[in-house]
C-alpha cells in the first residue's frame, strides 16, 4: 500500500507530538492537582510521548505490532478493492466507479486517520490510566515511598516521585498525601532505595 501525501504529513508530525504530549501530560498530572502546563517547557512536551514509548519496551513493541497489522490489512483491502466490504471502508457506494488513484488516495487517507485516532487514544488512555492509578494511590495512602531527596540545604526526605521533567520534581513525603513540587536546583542528589 502506497501512503499519499506523506511530504504533507511529515511537518503535522511534530504537531501531533506536541498534541500528544499535551493531552497525555495534562490529563495526568490533571488528576494528581497540577496543571502542567504552568510547570513545563515545550521541550518536555515534546519527549513525553517518546518517553513513555521507550521506557517500558513491551508497550512500543505492541504499538508497533498494531500499526504493522492495520498496515497489512489496508494492503489486504488495496488489492480487493473491487468487493463491497473494501468500498464500504473508503465510504464509497458499490455501485460507485472510482478510479485507482482515486480509491488508493481514499484507502491511504483512511489509513492515516486510523493510525492517528489509535495514538491518540493510546496516550489518552496512558494518561488516564495512570494518573487515576496514580492519584487512587496516593489517596488510599499505598505509595511507595522508595527515593531520597537530599535538598541542597542538606535535608533528606523519603518520598515517591510521582513525575518530573526538566525544571521540577513531583513528589509525595511520606505522612503527607499532598503532592509537593521542588525545582531540580533545589535537590542535590535522588537516591532510589531498595
Amino acid at each position: 500500500m502506497k501512503i499519499y501525501n506523506i511530504e504533507k504529513i511529515i511537518p503535522f508530525g511534530y504537531l501531533i507530538l506536541v498534541v500528544l504530549g499535551i493531552v497525555k501530560e495534562c490529563v495526568y498530572y490533571g488528576f494528581i492537582g497540577i496543571n502542567i502546563l504552568k510547570y513545563s517547557n515545550l521541550m518536555d512536551i515534546l519527549i513525553s510521548p517518546i518517553s513513555d514509548m521507550t521506557s517500558h519496551p513491551i508497550i512500543l513493541l505492541c504499538l508497533l505490532a498494531y500499526v504493522s497489522c492495520i498496515y497489512f490489512y489496508f494492503s489486504y483491502a488495496t488489492k480487493n478493492t473491487h468487493k463491497n466490504w473494501v468500498k464500504k471502508l473508503v465510504n464509497s457506494k458499490p455501485e460507485d466507479e472510482l478510479t485507482r488513484s482515486e480509491f488508493d488516495l481514499k484507502l491511504s487517507d483512511k489509513f492515516l486517520s486510523v493510525i492517528l485516532f489509535t495514538i491518540m487514544s493510546f496516550f489518552l488512555g496512558i494518561g488516564l490510566g495512570n494518573g487515576h492509578l496514580v492519584s487512587q494511590k496516593i489517596a488510599d495512602n499505598k505509595l511507595k515511598f522508595n527515593h531520597s531527596l537530599t535538598f541542597n540545604s542538606g535535608e533528606t526526605r523519603r518520598v515517591s516521585l510521582v513525575g518530573s521533567n526538566s525544571a521540577n520534581f513531583f513528589y509525595v513525603e511520606k505522612g503527607n498525601n499532598n503532592v509537593k513540587i521542588s525545582p531540580v536546583g533545589a535537590i542535590k542528589t535522588i537516591e532510589l532505595l531498595k
